[in-house]
């Protein structure tokens, strides 16, 4: 069993559930980050509610053995890019969702 965190662009949110429970069902503990349909981008929250969003997503890839970046189509935005250098810098195992296909 490994602990993953899953990271990418919430809008991949339909892709990010359906490899969430496939993985999971595999036996691996899934790790997501949360989501609202009301507020789906980071431009809807406050600066600081923002940034402890991020604090919190961090501490998810902290906490993981591996991360799971949802890249459909290749997209890897800015943010998600930072996600994988921290993890990288942890020795996290870094995982593409295009490659899992």
């Amino acid at each position: 069993m490994k602990i993953i965190t899953v990271c990418g662009s919430l809008r991949f949110y339909k892709e990010m559930m359906e490899i969430t429970e496939k993985m999971e069902l595999e036996g691996n503990c899934m790790l997501v980050p949360i989501y609202n349909p009301t507020r789906p981008n980071k431009d809807d929250f406050t600066e600081e509610e923002a940034d402890m969003l991020d604090k919190m997503h961090k501490e998810r890839i902290k906490l993981a053995d591996a991360i799971l970046v949802v890249n459909v189509d290749g997209y890897i935005g800015v943010s998600t890019s930072k996600e994988i250098e921290f993890a990288k810098s942890l020795g996290k195992e870094v995982i593409y969702y295009t490659d899992l296909k």
